[in-house]
């Protein structure tokens, strides 16, 4: 490894970071949400029921609308204008705001969960730990939550190994816990099936908002979403009609001490 590597490497993390905003409609349109029994867990940890929930990095809030459903008041915090938008339209009973896990524009001890849905590898966990800590409650919970295709019943494995680009990375949810700060406790994991409704062509949409496939190069990006729809057409279960994508949501939780 040579000594530009970590710099480069900060650059493709930054790329990928700030790659969603252009697929805003897509993003919402093909992402999976989260099932409710993954949400119930990671809530589950605080000291007490949370009843003021902040969704960090919200993004178009796959993770808002569930949390909405369970009947919780939600403050949508995302950096970016184009994805909280698209967030706006669909839940309108969430507070949207404009900002990120290292400057929350939140008070001290204002809410009494924190939950980040596909965005806890984006941070910079240095300093969003500490602003992470500062608005939320003693007790309260930090639940971090990763969608998945279950590589262990066949065809998924294959399939994202061939659209494994270039840009391609291994993410903080492949580990058996995340980092600990002082902050909180040790963070305790669990996962849970899950499964999204999807055909060759949505499929093909939902990996074209996948950020290491949105900073490819070009040539690459075209070359892979032609090889996943080549596969998908082959590929008995997939090639025809509606078929169940089966995923499995990971999920991270720890407490504010």
């Amino acid at each position: 490894m040579n000594s530009s590597t970590p710099g480069i490497e900060a650059e493709l993390h930054a790329r990928r970071a700030a790659s969603f905003g252009a697929k805003a409609a897509a993003y919402a349109a093909h992402r999976p949400d989260y099932p409710e029994k993954a949400l119930a867990w990671g809530l589950a940890g605080a000291s007490s029921s949370p009843k003021q929930v902040l969704d960090l990095g919200a993004g178009t809030g796959k993770l808002t609308g569930g949390l909405l459903a369970l009947g919780l008041a939600v403050t949508a915090v995302e950096p970016d204008a184009q994805m909280l938008e698209e967030l706006t339209k669909a839940y309108p009973a969430a507070t949207p705001l404009i900002g990120t896990a290292e400057k929350i524009p939140l008070p001290d001890e204002s809410v009494d969960a924190v939950v980040v849905g596909q965005a806890f590898h984006w941070f910079d966990l240095d300093r969003a730990y500490p602003e992470i800590a500062r608005v939320l409650e003693p007790g309260g919970v930090l639940a971090a939550l990763w969608n998945h295709d279950d590589e262990s019943v066949g065809w998924p494995a294959e399939f994202n190994k061939l659209i494994k680009s270039s840009a391609s990375r291994r993410w903080l949810s492949d580990y058996e816990s995340l980092p600990e700060h002082e902050a909180f406790e040790p963070f305790v994991k669990a996962a849970f099936s899950h499964k999204q409704s999807r055909t060759a062509e949505s499929l093909v949409e939902t990996i074209a908002t996948h950020s290491h496939l949105l900073v490819a190069p070009e040539a690459e990006r075209v070359a892979k979403l032609r090889a996943a729809r080549e596969f998908l057409d082959r590929n008995p279960e997939t090639a025809s009609g509606e078929f169940d994508l089966p995923l499995t949501t990971t999920v991270f939780r720890t407490r504010r001490r």
